[in-house]
């Protein structure tokens, strides 16, 4: 069999049904390398690539090849994480089916026999999403190390209820996900599932449909643990939390794991029973910050490894200094970049990024800070009247708001020395001494960065 011409005749297949820019993209840098024992090897440009191909191309890929091959041909894929480095070369099996494609959670409840479903269902976990894949560092090192201990000791009744909240793109999802993908490598028989709570709430309204609700909350009862996320979908729906409550109930005096993520904690939460937001709290509530800015060089360098995209320390550093919200934000670079850098077979260039982060990234719209906005925001942190600023008071409340507004009005505003002197009433070198002043303490005195932190909030947001 000429393999080469087969796989030729699979492309064509590919490119009538995906168009030419996708194909060129995706398809035209593959190359078969070899065809034994009915499985085709494909050379691939790196991980991520293979990942698209199992993941959105799926089901034209299988069908043009069973359509060629023959309906029992399989498929290995090889990249180098280091291009042209033999050394470096990874070999991939594909899955029977890609991990998208997987049977939908609501089969495994609606269309087995009540009996069987415990016992047959897709636990929704991404392979991908574990913590091996999650980059820690000052900004997440306390909900990891939670969210590690309970995956590993999911006997032990602590931290159950565990609720994870933060910002859309944080990292929430893949952190919980992890707890489920460890639980079941060490116990593959444990029931772990993850759904998110508009999944949940479609279960629900098919049961409600069908008279099915007993089974329905039998089923969850079921689990072993069970992470739910984005609970704030649960807003509103009394009829979906007034099933979760005896779900919630049942895991929780059995000693089964329960895990949430929100975009807000548990106080915060509208448009749901107090009983319930009660039980949340029972376990352990976490915030989960956005990655600082180690930890976002820290995540982009691993994901240029993995998908084999060599990044500068500079491009790096830019990448970092510019996207500061969320791990998506970064994820969102890395693809653009890496779909570039496929797609024109060239390095990647400070100008190329730059381009792709203003693709990605929102420009932050920041208040123009002024003089009298510095004044009243700060007399109202020292509980003063503006006018004492501007007096010639030397008591110390008075005092150490007027330098204040020295080392803001430094800071935030165009102002020289002499104009901010002009305005308090005072010398150059006395706004001088007073920037000066502030600045030394800043490196002793954690109140007094407080009292900036604050007094910035209020001016900035």
């Amino acid at each position: 069999m000429d393999f080469k011409k087969n796989w030729n005749r699979c492309l064509e297949i590919i490119r009538a049904n995906i168009g030419e820019e996708k194909f060129n993209t995706w398809f035209a840098a593959i190359v078969p390398t070899k065809f034994v024992d009915n499985k085709l090897y494909l050379t691939v440009p790196s991980r991520f690539c293979m990942e698209m191909l199992e993941d959105q191309f799926y089901n034209i890929l299988t069908k043009s090849l069973k359509a060629v091959f023959g309906a029992d041909v399989n498929l290995e894929y090889a990249y180098y994480v280091k291009a042209e480095d033999p050394a470096s070369k990874v070999q991939i099996q594909s899955p029977n089916h890609s991990h998208l494609l997987k049977n939908k959670l609501e089969q495994s409840f609606n269309n087995r026999p009540a009996e069987k479903r415990e016992q047959m269902f897709d636990p929704q976990l991404n392979d991908s999403l574990n913590f091996e894949n999650y980059c820690v560092g000052r900004s997440n090192k306390l909900p990891f190390t939670i969210a590690e201990h309970i995956a590993n000791h999911p006997e032990k009744p602590d931290f159950n209820p565990f609720f994870l909240y933060g910002a859309v793109g944080v990292g929430k999802t893949h952190l919980i996900q992890a707890i489920g993908i460890r639980i079941k490598e060490r116990n593959p028989r444990a029931k772990v599932l993850f759904l998110t709570m508009r999944q949940f709430q479609n279960m629900y309204a098919n049961a409600t449909i069908k008279h099915e609700i007993p089974n329905f909350i039998y089923w969850f009862q079921q689990m072993d643990c069970i992470l739910f996320d984005d609970l704030q979908e649960l807003s509103g729906k009394t009829g979906t939390a007034e099933a979760l409550f005896p779900i919630f109930n049942h895991l929780h005096q059995n000693n089964k794991k329960l895990i949430f993520t929100c975009d807000r904690p548990p106080m915060e939460l509208d448009g749901i029973a107090d009983r319930l937001i009660d039980r949340f709290k029972w376990g352990i509530t976490e915030p989960l910050e956005g990655p600082d800015y180690e930890l976002r060089k820290q995540i982009l360098k691993f994901k240029c490894g993995k998908n084999g995209l060599d990044l500068s320390e500079d491009i790096i550093d830019l990448i970092a200094k510019s996207s500061t919200k969320s791990v998506r934000e970064l994820e969102g670079i890395v693809l653009g970049l890496l779909t570039r850098a496929i797609t024109d077979n060239s390095p990647v260039t400070p100008e190329l990024a730059q381009k792709v982060i203003s693709h990605v990234v929102k420009p932050e719209v920041r208040k123009a800070v002024n003089f009298d906005m510095i004044v009243e925001n700060t007399a109202d942190f020292y509980r003063l009247n503006p006018d004492a600023i501007f007096s010639k008071s030397r008591l110390r409340d008075i005092a150490d708001a007027r330098q204040m507004i020295m080392y803001l009005c430094k800071k935030h505003t165009a102002l020289s020395f002499p104009a901010i002197g002009s305005k308090l009433n005072r010398s150059h070198a006395t706004v001088l001494h007073g920037v000066n002043a502030v600045e030394e303490r800043l490196e002793v005195s954690p109140e007094l960065r407080d009292a900036v932190s604050t007094i910035e909030k209020a001016l900035i947001g």
